[in-house]
């Protein structure tokens, strides 16, 4: 139930994080847009770390996380250039399947998981694509073959980057990792934007929000790291994957957004088979 709840706390902060995400890229650029991102959550965990961890990380811990970050920050330039060239429809699909590689990992990992979680997982990640799916209203066909490819990098990198930071999360160092986690992030795109000569400082109208994603994602992606401290880990992933759903859901609340009866299927669906992990 811990992971679980963890995870639904991800899937939150990246509903928000994600209806920003598509909007800035187009119009800000992949890393102009990312690097200010990961910059600000960076500084946000590194206070944390000082002002709440009472323990040493271990050289071991400390390179899991910093790896993990690593691996981050490439995921996050695919999922960013996924979602900048779209269509939703393909890109939605293929990187809510990470899950299916996280609970994969941890069962070859030693983790028990029985057919009917399995089921249940293979319910969520598919009722989550269902659901982004229909609700994309982006007729153009787009550039599908690059999509489906940056998508597919984004999914294996999530679920990597997950597994090795729940695996570098130990009693009183979580703020640690999560932040040397994401000083091995900002570093990897910095790297690769002077690699490829790409620029990294965006507008400056563009900064606040790009601030507010930044503590979204933080957020985020701490707590899918420290659920490595709780059972069944992997099912943050599941959990986290949700985030679209989430979006659409208090988008239909809060904006009285359009939600299609069918939709709602969907979205039952998801929370009903998650409700049957946290049993």
């Amino acid at each position: 139930m811990e992971a679980l709840t963890l995870g639904l706390i991800a899937a939150f902060c990246w509903g928000v994080h994600d209806t920003l995400v598509r909007y800035i890229s187009q119009k800000v650029g992949v890393f102009p847009s990312l690097f200010p991102v990961l910059v600000t959550g960076c500084v946000m965990t590194a206070v944390l770390s000082v002002l709440l961890d009472t323990s040493s990380i271990t050289p071991y811990a400390a390179w899991l996380a910093t790896l993990s970050g690593i691996v981050f920050g490439v995921t996050g330039l695919s999922f960013y250039k996924a979602l900048a060239i779209g269509p939703v429809r393909v890109v939605a699909p293929v990187v809510a399947s990470f899950p299916i590689l996280s609970v994969g990992w941890a069962v070859m990992n030693g983790q028990a998981v029985t057919a009917w979680q399995w089921f249940a997982v293979l319910i969520i990640v598919g009722g989550c694509a269902f659901v982004a799916i229909t609700s994309a209203d982006d007729d153009s066909s787009g550039p599908k073959a690059s999509a489906v490819i940056w998508s597919v990098l984004a999914a294996i990198g999530f679920a990597t980057s997950f597994a090795l930071g729940q695996l570098s999360v130990a009693e009183n160092t979580e703020m640690t990792a999560i932040a040397l986690a994401r000083i091995g992030a900002v570093a990897v795109v910095a790297i690769l934007a002077l690699m490829l000569r790409q620029p990294l400082a965006p507008v400056r109208s563009a900064l606040p929000v790009l601030m507010i994603m930044g503590v979204l994602d933080a957020m985020a992606i701490g707590a899918v790291m420290l659920a490595g401290s709780y059972a069944y880990p992997a099912f943050a992933s599941v959990a986290a994957s949700t985030f679209g759903v989430l979006t659409i859901t208090l988008a239909a609340i809060f904006l009285r957004e359009a939600v299609a009866r069918i939709q709602w299927v969907g979205i039952m669906t998801v929370f009903a088979a998650i409700g049957y992990l946290a049993i």
